[in-house]
């Protein structure tokens, strides 16, 4: 995964505002100027190489700014008529040679952590499999008694709604707190599975599993989306994850199991009422 394309992937909602405001816990907010509240140790990593990198990149920018307008302005042909014949510079040579691989050497190191943290999977608390299709995500808990469900857009929402192109039917469910593994595939077209508080963002590929990982440390409710341009109803194809406690997960567990086992819907309704509120 490239660095740079998660970052921009991991950018939502950005506009001009007389104080910028931040994304919020799990949701984007309204005039969204940088990336949303991190609810992982990745997340947090990202946000802070974010802000890391951009203190090399306003410096840079300016200076190249302020050098193309002194080169415009003293070396024009009216202010220079007779230009000069000067080829070499051996100090100059150097220093522009030095100092950008000083710079690039700032930025590698905590980039090579970072993309240590994304890539390196730790032993898994939970597995979940997740196969995009257009335009929806089936869910699998294999460790969890085989526990399946689709997952699809709530589509009657208000214009106003901000949770509008966000909310499904079936909330993914995790403990906090966990390693939880997320495989990731396609029935039909690539599609992208993303979830900006939790710093992931991997390519559903048909015919190929891959992985990413996220341990969440905050309960809430957070949200994602397809990434990739897959079709008509690319941009109603939300990811939506249910963090809470253990006691509550094994419940929603229980109450799944229940359903898959075909047991009468007031209990099944009673049993997963006490996480999904």
């Amino acid at each position: 995964m490239a660095l740079s394309s998660l970052l921009w992937g991991l950018m939502i909602g950005t506009a001009c505002a007389e104080e910028p405001a931040k994304g919020g816990l799990g949701e984007p907010q309204p005039w969204q100027m940088g990336l949303q509240e991190p609810a992982t140790p990745v997340m947090e990593y990202i946000n802070w190489f974010h802000t890391y990198v951009m203190w090399f990149i306003v410096p840079i920018t300016l200076f190249v700014m302020v050098l193309l307008l002194y080169v415009i302005v003293r070396f024009n042909k009216k202010a220079n008529p007779v230009p000069s014949k000067v080829t070499h510079n051996t100090i100059l040579e150097v220093a522009w040679t030095v100092l950008p691989i000083l710079v690039l050497v700032c930025i590698a190191l905590p980039s090579f952590k970072l993309l240590y943290m994304e890539e390196v999977i730790p032993k898994a608390d939970i597995t979940i499999k997740a196969t995009g299709s257009q335009w929806y995500w089936d869910y699998e808990y294999p460790d969890n008694g085989d526990i399946s469900f689709s997952s699809t857009m709530v589509r009657d929402l208000p214009m106003t709604d901000p949770l509008r192109l966000l909310k499904v039917d079936n909330e993914v469910v995790v403990p906090v707190n966990k390693t939880v593994v997320v495989q990731v595939t396609s029935n039909d077209v690539i599609h992208s599975f993303s979830v900006n508080s939790f710093g992931i963002k991997v390519d559903a590929i048909p015919g190929r599993l891959n992985q990413t990982w996220f341990k969440a440390t905050r309960e809430g409710m957070y949200y994602g989306q397809c990434s990739r341009l897959c079709g008509r109803d690319h941009a109603f194809m939300p990811i939506a994850f249910r963090v809470v406690s253990d006691e509550e997960f094994q419940k929603w567990v229980a109450s799944k199991k229940t359903a898959m086992n075909g047991a009468a819907p007031d209990k099944v309704a009673a049993a997963t009422s006490v996480v999904v509120k």
